[in-house]
């Protein structure tokens, strides 16, 4: 039968998976009279293995290709670096990542946290809560087609005699109604680049909303009642108590954020391919990779992807830290 050879490897991996723990525990055995540490070390060697072999090495080779030319054998020094920071093209993608990135986490944010507050232990606060958190049960690529349809447009020079004005898109369907002229959304740049942004806002106010409602709902009752019998407003109870209260979460939603704009591919990929100066560094570096096949540069553009992608994780480790130490 087909299946039984499939059968037998998996049987096979099973078995030498149990073989690998076996010999692990027994190692960690032997040598348990010797110190906790040494012990230690057997348990975490196999997982430094893997990340050596699956992380490290990738990233290391991934950074000397990106000093050589576009087959990444001749090396040719800083000139993929060269090239992305001079290159007309280049820096477009690198001004639309920076955007996406300066752009989406604060109002992404700001909307989470707004809809939080309002809807804070109000009546259906469930139903409203699960309406802003469903667009991030969609896969980006859907979200993207569903946009898409969204700011479909269509010359309406060639419309039917019968509806001339008629468009797919429904914002431009609006315009219509509304006696304006339609406009090409994914067409003109730069604003098509922010309303490529508007999907990932979209999407990222649900979490946002998710994470800082909890972080809400987790201040201290004795805190709240004590601010109200001081006579505390509702804008004042949000600026001197929510937010600061609040304030880890906060850098966690938007530091996560940061993270998914600067490598966000999805969408540009699914709705604009990169064209019409929409492309950003993530699409930008599978196109040099895989369709132009220039390793060089594709390699030159993750490792920059990378360098802007530290930062964040640094600050966001260290807020934290921050915060359990208090």
């Amino acid at each position: 039968m087909d299946w039984a050879p499939k059968l037998l490897d998996m049987l096979w991996a099973i078995v030498l998976f149990g073989a690998v723990v076996a010999v692990i525990l027994g190692l960690a055995a032997l040598y348990e009279k010797r110190g906790g540490r040494r012990v230690g070390w057997w348990f975490v060697a196999p997982s430094l293995v893997l990340v050596s072999i699956g992380l490290v090495y990738p990233a290391l080779r991934t950074l000397w290709t990106s000093f050589n030319d576009a087959s990444g054998k001749k090396f040719v020094g800083i000139d993929n670096y060269t090239a992305v920071f001079t290159n007309s093209d280049e820096l477009v993608v690198l001004r639309n990542t920076v955007l996406w990135t300066l752009v989406t986490p604060f109002v992404a944010t700001a909307i989470g946290l707004v809809y939080a507050v309002l809807v804070d232990k109000a009546k259906g606060e469930a139903v409203a809560k699960a309406v802003i958190f469903l667009p991030m049960a969609i896969s980006l690529v859907g979200a993207s087609i569903i946009w898409k349809f969204m700011y479909s447009y269509k010359d309406p020079a060639g419309g039917s005699e019968k509806n001339p004005t008629h468009q797919i898109g429904f914002l431009n369907q609006v315009l219509v109604w509304l006696h304006l002229d339609p406009v090409n959304f994914l067409l003109n740049s730069p604003q098509n680049t922010f309303w490529l942004i508007v999907v990932m806002i979209w999407i990222q106010a649900g979490f946002a909303m998710t994470i800082l409602s909890a972080s809400i709902k987790a201040i201290p009752d004795e805190i709240v009642e004590a601010a109200r019998l001081d006579g505390v407003g509702a804008f004042e109870m949000f600026r001197f108590v929510t937010l600061p209260s609040i304030r880890p979460a906060v850098v966690v939603v938007l530091t996560t954020i940061a993270i998914s704009c600067l490598k966000v591919f999805d969408i540009v990929r699914t709705m604009t391919g990169g064209n019409f100066n929409t492309n950003v560094i993530a699409n930008e570096f599978y196109s040099q990779t895989f369709s132009q096949d220039n390793r060089g540069l594709g390699a030159a553009l993750a490792v920059i992807l990378f360098i802007l992608v530290v930062p964040i994780i640094v600050y966001n480790v260290r807020q934290l830290r921050a915060s359990e130490a208090r």
